[in-house]
Order: structure tokens, then C-alpha cells, then sequence
């Protein structure tokens, strides 16, 4: 429920701050005293559209901020966790309003949009009025009106999951159709193209493999030239180290005559005949490390012309052939195997289809029978509100042939005002008054079903008196006993039903050349001297006084 409203430089209010109580409040006040800035100012911290204009002369913004007290369970909480706000406690919405129009939203003072905002407000706060029906506008709010009052809520949503099961079956089902039809107007070239890339049998991978040992090879291919043409210069006909070898075994022969002269000319010999061995050594294992088929190269040539070819065939890279091989072959299993899996496919989408009509069939039949009985309880509420040749009617239309989420019904509240005249919608059909009297007798009937927790109504009592008031009040009072309702009257006798009492005046500052909007809350003694006011006009006598006293006294119990 609304706990409290604080309101700072909105219009004519500088400084408001009111708390709330259970139960029936009122708010009272002569034409023009600002009830419905109060309302705009309200309205505005649920999410309504902003304003410049809503921000006091003089001032650089405005501001809204109101409190909720709300059950653990209430469905604003769950849009708090998925939006990630600290919820701990209360329930506080604030709106900042700037002079220039802009505005900043804020719930548990965390910035949001005005979207979070109005998704909040629209489950906190039910707004009703002649010219504001916003609550039952859209008529699949009547679906859910009427599911809620019979109990049906559950039904619908096991509806609802059953419906999604079916579409989802249906889906994969045309899925598996749309490709076994594709693949039977391209069975032949479907099936050359398995058969092709089979025996091509394409690796991840294999063009770059391949590539990289070609120039390997090409680049081994040009330096043997070079190592061979050096080994043959080491080793070959032409080689030195014959020559060297007989030198020196010449010299070793000499060496007893002059070993100074002879031993370091042969070491060095030796040095150098060592290092063409390693040369020698060294060429031999690189012409062989070079040492290739041609045939390989051949091979790899080949390959890379089939794998390159094919990429061209099938619009893609060489990279990609496996993929397209696998796509080929997921078609051809569809041509082999198509048939069989769509057939347990339909099977599926039967069965699903036969569970979700057995379960809207019986939704649509509980909602005939709860129809009924809300209209007779609807229409035994309307000759006390002067409605007595209307009649109200819950128009169920149901199509069995295309079911949907919700099920067969489509579900739209009418009215007849008169005998003889023909019904239709309640939005089309009745006038501003006579509108409000009819959502007052069904929110009285569903009272806390498919309900916000605080219920306003804006002055829905306009251009009726006497027992119609009374019986408008009568009837806020009893739904006051499962909701929080607050209500803008200027009918004396749903002022004195309620249990919370407001009176709105607008008030001369006397230091300064304007005026403002004040809200006191009343007690007893100022509360019958108000409603006193309300029967007699500007001048309140003491009869006045005593229908006052009246009132308040009758007003003591619910009819």
C-alpha cells in the first residue's frame, strides 16, 4: 500500500508530506484547491510523462517521492531483482522534474528509467476516474480480470506453457519439412557432391600443410644444386685431397731429416684435410636431408590443384570444404532418413496439439462459467448506483480453430445503458459517469483479484447525490477492507466512510503575493465540520452540522 507521499515545489505545492493508512482516505477540498495537482504530482512519481510547466514559479525543479509498504511476494519485487535495485524494506519511487522538462527516476534512490518507473507504478497504483480508465483500457486486462476471479490464473499459465510446447513443435517440425524439401529438389547434385567430397575427403587444415611443404621442397630443390657443386669440388674428381694426402706422406718420409722444417707444414696439412672431412661430412648430410621424390612434389601439386578446384565448385575456401562436406551429408541423411524423423516429428506436434486443446478447451469452458457469475454479481451491483436498466456482460468469443497463448476466448467487458439499446464495449458504450460507476461495481466484486494494492479514484462520484453517493461510498468502503483505496470526492456521503480524512485548501501567503496549495489531515471534530461544509456550501450551519453528524454516524456500517 502507499505509505507516504512527499511532494516539493510541483505547482502550487511547495512543501507536502502525507502518510497513509489502510483502509478508505479521502480527500476533500473546494473547486480549484489543487486536487488534481496532487494527482499530477502523484502520477508523476509513478512514471506518468513529465512537464516543465508541473515546477513551481520560481523554482529550479520539482520533486515526487513516494513510499510502499508491499508483501514479500508482490510481483514489484520480482522487477526489482531483474533489474538488479537493493530492495530491503520499503518500496520508495522518486522523480526529479526540471524546470526545462527534463526528469530523473529513481527507485530506492538507483537511478532508472522512466520505463522502470511506469512497469513499477502500473503494479503499485491503480488510477480510476471518468476520463482515466487506463486500468481497463486494453482488453486483454479483462482476460486476466476474469481468470483471476474465477480462479483461473493457473489454468491460463499451464495454457500458456502448453501453447509454447506446441509452437515449439511446430517450429522444429516445418524446420525438418523446409530442409527434406530442399534436399529432394537437389537429390542429384546432393548426391554427387557426398560422393565427391568423400573421396576427396578434405582435412581442417590440409591446403596450408601442403603449401608449406611445396615451397619446403622448391626451396630444397634450388640449394642441392649448390651443396652437390660442393661436394663434388670436396670429394670428386677434382678434389684436393689426394694431393694433400701424398704431400704429406712425402713429408712424413722427410721428417727424420729435418723434423723443424717438415712436422708444422704437416700438421697443418692435416688441419686442413680434417676440415674438408667435416665439409665433406656436413655436405653429405644436407644433400641428403634435401633429398626428395619428385614424385612427392607431383602428388602435392595435385592435391592442392583438386582441393583449390573443388573450393571454386562449391563457392567457399578450401578451408571451409569440410564443413560444406558435412553439410552435404547432413542433407543426404535428410533424404535417407527425412521421412522417418518427420514422421515422429507430426507425431509430436499431435500429440502436443491434442494436450493444449483438452487444456483450452476446459480454460474456455471455466471461463463461460466464471462469466456468469460475474456478471450476476457485477449487475447486483448496479441499481444502487443509479444503473439500474443497465446490464453488464462479459463477451467471451471463442475460436477453436487458432489457438493462442491465452487459449480459445477472447474476452472483452460490455455494457447495455438502456433497454432496447444495443451492448457493446464498456469503453465505447458508456458515458464518463456512467463509466466510473461500473468499474467502481466490478472492482468492488473483484476486489483484491487481479488488483494493484492501492486503488485511486478521481472524483467518480461527479453529478450524482443523495442515495447514489451513498451507495458509491458504501461500496469504496467495502473494497477499502481488502485494498488501500483513496478517493477524490466532493460527495459528502463517501467523505463520511471513510477512515482517513484529507482536506486540500489553497491558502494566501502572507508575506509574499501568491498563493499555495495546503493538505491537513482531519480530526474528528474538523472532519465533521468539513463534511458539514460540503452539504451546505460557504456558509455552514448548525443543520449542517447535524446532517454531518448524521452521516458520519450511518456511515459507521457497510451496506
Amino acid at each position: 500500500m502507499l505509505a507516504a507521499l512527499s511532494i516539493r515545489d510541483i505547482v502550487l505545492i511547495e512543501r507536502l508530506d502525507l502518510a497513509f493508512q489502510p483502509g478508505l482516505t479521502v480527500l476533500t477540498g473546494e473547486t480549484g484547491a489543487g486536487k488534481s495537482i496532487l494527482l499530477d504530482a502523484f502520477t508523476l512519481a509513478l512514471g506518468g510523462r513529465g512537464d516543465g510547466s508541473l515546477v513551481r514559479q520560481g523554482a529550479a525543479q520539482g520533486q515526487v517521492t513516494a513510499e510502499f509498504d508491499i508483501a514479500t511476494d508482490h510481483p514489484a519485487r520480482a522487477l526489482l531483482a531483474e533489474a538488479g535495485i537493493e530492495d530491503e524494506g520499503s518500496l520508495v519511487l522518486r522523480r526529479v522534474q526540471h524546470a526545462d522538462g527534463r526528469t530523473r527516476a529513481f527507485v530506492n534512490d538507483q537511478s532508472v528509467s522512466a520505463q522502470m518507473l511506469r512497469s513499477l507504478g502500473r503494479r503499485l497504483v491503480e488510477i480510476h476516474g471518468q476520463h482515466d480508465d487506463r486500468a481497463l483500457v486494453d482488453p486483454a486486462s479483462h482476460r486476466s480480470l476474469l481468470d483471476a476471479y474465477g480462479g483461473l490464473s493457473d489454468a491460463a499459465a499451464e495454457v500458456g506453457t502448453l501453447w509454447r510446447t506446441l509452437r515449439s513443435a511446430r517450429s522444429e517440425a516445418e524446420t525438418e519439412r523446409a530442409r527434406l524439401t530442399e534436399a529432394g529438389r537437389e537429390a542429384d547434385y546432393i548426391r554427387h557432391a557426398v560422393e565427391e567430397l568423400e573421396k576427396l575427403s578434405p582435412e581442417p587444415g590440409e591446403e596450408a600443410r601442403l603449401a608449406d611443404r611445396r615451397a619446403e621442397m622448391m626451396r630444397f630443390e634450388k640449394i642441392a644444386t649448390d651443396l652437390a657443386e660442393a661436394q663434388d669440388a670436396i670429394s670428386g674428381s677434382a678434389s684436393p685431397v689426394p694431393g694433400l694426402a701424398s704431400t704429406v706422406r712425402r713429408l712424413e718420409r722427410r721428417a727424420g731429416e729435418a723434423e723443424k722444417l717438415v712436422r708444422p707444414a704437416v700438421e697443418a696439412i692435416d688441419v686442413a684435410l680434417n676440415a674438408l672431412e667435416s665439409a665433406r661430412l656436413y655436405l653429405d648430410a644436407a644433400l641428403a636431408e634435401t633429398d626428395f621424390d619428385p614424385r612427392e612434389l607431383e602428388k602435392i601439386e595435385e592435391r592442392l590443384f583438386a582441393l583449390r578446384a573443388a573450393a571454386r565448385k562449391y563457392a567457399c575456401s578450401v578451408e571451409y570444404l569440410p564443413t560444406v562436406a558435412a553439410r552435404f551429408a547432413d542433407s543426404l541423411d535428410a533424404l535417407d532418413h527425412g521421412a522417418e524423423r518427420l514422421k515422429g516429428l507430426d507425431a509430436r506436434v499431435a500429440e502436443a496439439e491434442a494436450i493444449y486443446r483438452r487444456a483450452a478447451g476446459e480454460l474456455s469452458r471455466r471461463r463461460h462459467e466464471a462469466a456468469a457469475a460475474l456478471d450476476e454479481a457485477v449487475n447486483a451491483e448496479l441499481p444502487p448506483l443509479k444503473l439500474e436498466r443497465a446490464r453488464f456482460t462479459t463477451d467471451v468469443q471463442t475460436d477453436e480453430v487458432e489457438g493462442q497463448a491465452d487459449g480459445y476466448d477472447r474476452i472483452e467487458f460490455w455494457v447495455r445503458t438502456n433497454p432496447g439499446t444495443r451492448p457493446g464495449p464498456m469503453m465505447k458504450v458508456a458515458s464518463g459517469g456512467e463509466l466510473a460507476r461500473f468499474l467502481l461495481a466490478l472492482k468492488v466484486v473483484l476486489a483484491d483479484k487481479g488488483s494493484a494494492p492501492t486503488l485511486v479514484f478521481d472524483e467518480i462520484d461527479t453529478g450524482v447525490g443523495g442515495a447514489v453517493a451513498d451507495a458509491i461510498g458504501a461500496r469504496l468502503k467495502r473494497l477499502a477492507e481488502r485494498v488501500q483505496v483513496v478517493a477524490v470526492t466532493h460527495a459528502p456521503q463517501v467523505a463520511a466512510r471513510a477512515g482517513n480524512h484529507f482536506r486540500i485548501a489553497k491558502e494566501a501567503l502572507a508575506d509574499l503575493d501568491r498563493v499555495a496549495t495546503r493538505v491537513a489531515p482531519l480530526a474528528p471534530d474538523h472532519r465533521r465540520e468539513e463534511i458539514a461544509r460540503m452539504l451546505s456550501g460557504a456558509e455552514v450551519t448548525s443543520e449542517a452540522r447535524a446532517a454531518a453528524d448524521r452521516l458520519l454516524k450511518g456511515a459507521e456500517s457497510v451496506k
